[in-house]
């Protein structure tokens, strides 16, 4: 935690350095603290400044790591830096970054700008981005490097030693290297920590070991994280249907995408389509937010309209107006609790067909105690408040009701969705909202009516 809260004052103090030289000069000052920064700092930086200065300071940024910052910030501030750039400045920061994650760029540039970088590469690189771009971007394929190091099994480990001395530079993350046959199809890896300490006289067949976790090219990227986490990898192999080696994926990627996968169930809860620019224009923001919005305006018209036709309970007891909203805001709360559960365990593979019975009735059952127990709770303030103990038994059954309610719709919901082929996040907690309101206002109000008048 101590090292969490001295990562963020530092970066306080970089943006707030940046802001001065900004506002009191000299101007240059910026690029010399730009200088000395990581590539995520800097996107750090530009993302928390508005457009008008944001783009002096984009401009500040070195050219040989103007492409890894571009990496690194948001999609929306992205698209914005692009913009700023022409095809020249775009041309020159892609050719400082590594094969795919030139590809990761090609969504936000012009057909001109993606011709120009292409020409600009030689044969060798114009085939590995191919067979990068040839791929789905969420796919294993999508996210490979096709830059590997690949050794045969009858060769010594002395003549692997002088190969890489040979070669110069490894490729990032490499922790191992792969060995293959004849036909590039994949044997095992030899880890560089064998490498090192085994005697030079063996061969690479002595010591390599079989592979923990292999892709094919069109394993899903979510895929590719879990395995990355469960293995605790580090690089990992992509081969195609013969097994023959594509690319290698690393754990720098499969970061980005549980980082990115992170951000879109947070935004899909709450009916946020895509990452906005903290700063961008209000009609940016407006056509962000504007569908969902629209969907929890209907949502509470019905909740209105449950109401309005218990009119005449309400104005014979008025303690209902006071006591309804606590209804249907727990149920709202639980509800959230759930759906949160059930997103995170499809977004893990860990909720299948034939167990979504039990995690029903699980949920059923918890529901139940917290509705018996919370709600006899309620039951017995509103008895202290109101001296009315038929309205304390509406309370506690009411309560119960809209939290079994929230339970089957928040397992449903996300399920449901998945079943449909929908992502399960997006929305789900304005469905249940707009569902345990109504809901709970109706159980509350239709009880109360029945029973208190």
């Amino acid at each position: 935690m101590a090292t969490k809260a001295r990562k963020k004052k530092i970066q306080l103090d970089n943006t707030r350095l940046v802001l001065a030289a900004l506002e009191e000069g000299p101007i240059d000052r910026i690029r010399e603290i730009l200088a000395d920064l990581h590539p995520a700092d800097i996107a750090t930086i530009l993302e928390s400044l508005p457009p008008e200065q944001r783009h002096p300071v984009w401009a500040m940024v070195k050219p040989e790591v103007a492409g890894e910052v571009l990496l690194e910030v948001s999609e929306a501030v992205r698209q914005d830096l692009i913009h700023e750039m022409d095809g020249a400045e775009l041309v020159l920061a892609a050719r400082a970054l590594d094969i795919d994650d030139i590809a990761d760029l090609f969504a936000d540039l012009s057909d001109e700008v993606i011709a120009e970088i292409l020409f600009a590469l030689n044969k060798q690189d114009r085939q590995r981005l191919d067979a990068v771009l040839s791929y789905p971007e969420d796919t294993a394929g999508g996210l490979m490097n096709v830059d590997t190091v690949t050794v045969r099994e009858n060769i010594t480990l002395e003549v692997v030693l002088r190969y890489l001395r040979q070669r110069g530079d490894l490729p990032e993350h490499t922790n191992s290297l792969f060995v293959v046959d004849r036909s590039d199809r994949l044997l095992g890896i030899l880890p560089l920590d064998k490498l090192l300490t085994a005697s030079p006289s063996l061969r690479v067949a002595h010591i390599m070991e079989r592979v923990k976790a292999s892709f094919t090219a069109l394993t899903s990227d979510r895929e590719v994280a879990e395995a990355f986490e469960r293995y605790n990898l580090i690089t990992a192999p992509v081969v195609d249907e013969n097994g023959r080696l594509l690319g290698r994926i690393t754990v720098d990627d499969v970061v980005d995408v549980i980082r990115e996968e992170a951000d879109r169930e947070i935004l899909n809860l709450v009916g946020l389509r895509e990452e906005e620019d903290l700063f961008s224009s209000v009609w940016q923001s407006v056509r962000n937010r504007w569908m969902w919005l629209a969907i929890n305006l209907v949502t509470a018209l019905i909740a209105s309209r449950v109401i309005g036709l218990f009119e005449s309970s309400i104005e014979k007891l008025v303690a209902l107006a006071a006591l309804m909203p606590i209804v249907a805001g727990i149920g709202g709360n639980s509800g959230n609790q759930t759906i949160t559960m059930i997103v995170r365990a499809l977004a893990l593979g860990q909720l299948k067909a034939e167990s979504i019975r039990q995690l029903f009735l699980k949920e059923i059952g918890v529901s139940l105690i917290n509705g018996l127990m919370w709600g006899g709770l309620l039951g017995g303030v509103s008895w202290l408040l109101y001296q009315n103990l038929p309205l304390a038994v509406v309370m506690t059954a009411a309560m119960t009701l809209n939290l079994l309610l929230a339970s089957v719709a928040g397992v449903g919901i996300p399920y449901l969705r998945q079943k449909l082929g929908r992502d399960p996040a997006l929305g789900s907690s304005v469905m249940i909202t707009a569902i345990t309101d109504s809901g709970g206002f109706f159980i509350f109000l239709g009880l109360a009516t029945l029973f208190l008048l």
